[in-house]
């Protein structure tokens, strides 16, 4: 018998104490695991400011790519179809490349420029670009592509590639913004989608402090407020920083630029496009004398320079037919476009009654 196999005496001789005489073996016990420790929670009161600090606090300006209209942020630029507004998104987009002047009168200060123009060909882009510069060298610093992923699908970060590689940029021009906006999650309400969406895009423009600018589409249903007509939901007014509306009718140059936002004056820019070269201009002057019919826009002119002035006044200084004058007025009155007092004298409008016109332009 195996030394290492002896059993007690009242006990017989299994074969396992042969073959396996250390068995069972003993019991092993796992020694208890503490439970993994749980994540710090961020503080939501971290970054608050009392009233005090924050009004001794020095911020820096706001960066604009073009002063007191496009400042940094998300900002959108809608039109109607073919109103102009991809040409003069391409204008901007120059002109801040190069550096110089926009609109004919705006100073803007140079950097580089990503224009996704996605509704474009390059032969077009080519076209139009050689009608706006002109005799004028084309910029190094715009950067152009007509294909890119939507901002889900991989957009959103490769714009921000670009960005990390360029401390200099001043501007992102998405054109359209429903190219780029991708697919809407299900189960999500339609405002919620467009937040979502506009969210993405208006990361990058806080994250790299430069202005982000959405090309975009107006509802063909007129609405008090401009801001009533863009394409989409509140969602789309509610996220963006500044709105921009072009109205322009079909087949005239002039045209109006309205404007609001967060860090900009409300206001409504006269333009006017010029189609041989391409450009877009700011107009001076009140919005409505650039877009009233002729002898409307006469009439208000004079009566800014002569308030009070009777139909028969108007009609012997512009030269026009007596009682045509003298039926326009009363039908610029009805329209709220003059004010009618007795006698017969017309005034220009009170306080901001004029459609379009901001009320520092409506009073002498």
């Amino acid at each position: 018998m195996s030394a290492t196999a002896q059993p007690h005496d009242d006990q017989p001789l299994r074969m396992a104490d042969v073959i396996y005489p250390d068995w069972p073996p003993p019991l092993e016990i796992e020694p208890q695991q503490s439970e993994p420790a749980r994540p710090t929670k961020a503080d939501p009161f971290a970054n608050a400011w009392t009233a005090d600090r924050l009004m001794a606090e020095e911020f820096a300006p706001p960066r604009w790519a073009v002063p007191s209209l496009i400042p940094e942020g998300l900002s959108l630029l809608a039109g109607a179809p073919k109103a102009g507004k991809s040409w003069l998104a391409l204008n901007l987009a120059l002109g801040i490349a190069a550096g110089g002047r926009v609109l004919g009168e705006v100073a803007v200060d140079a950097g580089e420029v990503l224009y996704l123009a996605l509704e474009d060909t390059p032969r077009r882009l080519q076209s139009r670009m050689g009608k706006i510069l002109g005799a004028e060298p084309a910029p190094a610093g715009l950067t152009l592509l007509t294909e890119f992923p939507t901002l889900p699908g991989g957009g959103a970060d490769a714009i921000r590639g670009w960005l990390d590689t360029r401390p200099n940029a001043r501007m992102v021009v998405i054109d359209v913004f429903a190219k780029m906006r991708g697919e809407t999650p299900s189960g999500i309400s339609p405002y919620d989608a467009d937040y979502l969406a506009m969210g993405r895009a208006k990361s990058i423009a806080d994250t790299y402090g430069i202005a982000v600018v959405l090309v975009h589409h107006l509802r063909k249903m007129a609405a008090d407020d401009f801001t009533a007509e863009l394409s989409g939901t509140n969602g789309i007014v509610g996220a963006a920083d500044t709105i921009m509306a072009l109205k322009r009718p079909r087949g005239e140059a002039d045209g109006v630029l309205h404007i609001t936002g967060r860090d900009v004056d409300e206001a409504e820019r006269a333009m006017r496009f010029d189609s041989d070269n391409g450009t877009w201009e700011l107009l001076a002057g009140a919005a409505v004398d650039h877009t009233l019919h002729r002898t409307r826009a006469s009439i208000l002119a004079y009566l800014r320079q002569f308030p009070g002035a009777s139909p028969k006044a108007i009609s012997d200084a512009l030269g026009d037919d007596r009682d045509t004058i003298r039926r326009t007025c009363a039908r610029m009155a009805d329209d709220g476009q003059l004010r009618r007092r007795d006698g017969g004298r017309y005034f220009p409008p009170d306080t901001g009654t004029v459609p379009g016109v901001p009320e520092s332009q409506t009073l002498l």
